[in-house]
């Protein structure tokens, strides 16, 4: 003889089992887009530094096009008009006029915007060794301080 099998039926444990993936699968999600989100800074942050290396290389090429005046890459820069082209300027106005185009360049690059804080670049002389640094806002505050990226390079012409 068989058994009458038990007929009642479970009421709403369907719909407990539905909330309960949709509030895990909301919590997944949200840890994608952290992920996301996290990789994208991480990836700009690799974009700027990899700029800052073109640009401090372009200045080394730079300043060993213009031997006759590689101490005056250290000055300050200055906007000079003929030296667009080599022929329009002494050395030492080349080497001015270079710095503060690579100045703008830099600025240009790794500032989005135009933020006034924006990035720098300098050179200085230590012996026969020069440093080039350049620093840039990669933080977004509005400053560049101790938090943002440094990056140096050496050479000896």
């Amino acid at each position: 003889m068989m058994k009458a099998l038990n007929t009642q039926r479970q009421h709403g444990f369907g719909l407990l089992e539905i909330l309960i993936t949709v509030v895990v699968l909301g919590i997944g999600l949200l840890g994608l887009a952290g992920l996301q989100a996290t990789g994208l800074n991480f990836n700009h942050s690799a974009y700027n530094r990899s700029q800052a290396t073109t640009l401090a290389y372009d200045m080394i090429d730079r300043m060993r096009a213009n031997p006759a005046a590689i101490n005056s890459y250290t000055g300050a820069p200055a906007q000079t008009a003929n030296c667009v082209a080599v022929a329009g300027c002494t050395p030492v106005q080349m080497a001015l006029h270079d710095v503060w185009e690579w100045n703008n360049t830099i600025d240009a690059t790794l500032v989005p915007g135009g933020v006034a804080a924006g990035a720098a670049g300098t050179i200085t002389l230590n012996g026969a060794v020069f440093t080039i640094s350049i620093t840039w806002d990669e933080n977004r505050d509005g400053i560049v301080n101790g938090t943002d990226p440094n990056f140096q390079v050496s050479f000896q012409p």
